[in-house]
């Protein structure tokens, strides 16, 4: 059975406003501990918070495909009414998610 409503752009902001917030806070994170630290005068503090917010975002991004890949397969799953293919992905994602990040 196919449910019957359209989609409006309120709805579809509804849905779409956390990955906005997400993805909009992560520059921002860099350019506040910059702006922070670049009051105090010392450039070495200076380099370093940039060098940290450089490797944050790459970091960030890097597991990106885990974020955005997750997203496409739970949300098939979902589509064709399989909930324990959904239960299945977003077990896998965690798990993977636990293995690279007990790497770093």
């Amino acid at each position: 059975m196919k449910a019957d409503y359209s989609v409006t752009y309120t709805h579809l902001f509804d849905k779409a406003w956390p990955i906005i917030l997400a993805n909009a806070s992560v520059p921002l994170l860099g350019f506040v501990d910059t702006a922070v630290i670049g009051n105090f005068g010392v450039t070495e503090d200076l380099g370093a918070i940039a060098f940290g917010a450089l490797i944050f975002s790459f970091v960030y991004w890097g597991f990106g495909f885990l974020r955005m890949g997750t997203t496409g397969f739970a949300a098939q799953a979902r589509g064709s009414g399989n909930e324990k293919e959904v239960r299945a992905v977003l077990g896998r994602a965690l798990l993977l998610a636990a293995v690279l990040g007990s790497l770093l």
